[in-house]
C-alpha cells in the first residue's frame, strides 16, 4: 500500500516541477543530468541490474521521485516484479544491519558498568 495513489500523476507534477526549477537554475539540472547519464554508462552492469540497484537505494533513502522513475526504468529493462522484490529484501536487509551496528555505538558510547 503506497501514500501515492498515481504514480501517473506523480510523474506529470514532478516533470512540471522539473521544467520549473530547470528555468530557474538550468545549470544545476545540466549537472543532474550529466551525473545520471554518467552512472547509467557503465561497461560491467547491464541496466536491469542497475535499475534493482536503484531501486535498492530509492527505499534506502525514501525518494518517491527515485522510486517512480526506477521502477519504471527496471520495468522498461525486463525485471519482474519477483526480481524488484529480491533487490527490495537486500535493501531491508542492509536497512536493518546498519541499525544493528549503530546499535553496538550506542553500547560502546554508553561504556560498561564494572560495578
Amino acid at each position: 500500500m503506497s501514500a501515492i495513489k498515481d504514480w501517473d500523476g506523480y510523474n506529470a507534477a514532478a516533470r512540471v516541477q522539473g521544467k520549473e526549477l530547470n528555468a530557474l537554475h538550468p545549470e544545476l539540472v545540466k549537472g543532474f543530468a550529466a551525473l545520471n547519464r554518467g552512472a547509467a554508462t557503465t561497461q560491467h552492469l547491464d541496466a536491469k541490474t542497475r535499475e534493482l540497484i536503484a531501486l535498492a537505494v530509492a527505499i534506502t533513502t525514501r525518494c518517491d521521485g527515485c522510486i517512480d522513475a526506477h521502477v519504471r526504468k527496471a520495468k522498461a529493462a525486463g525485471a519482474t516484479r519477483e526480481e524488484m522484490a529480491e533487490a527490495l529484501g537486500v535493501s531491508i536487509a542492509l536497512n536493518a544491519g546498519a541499525a544493528f551496528t549503530y546499535a553496538l555505538h550506542v553500547l560502546d558510547a554508553a561504556g560498561t558498568d564494572a560495578g
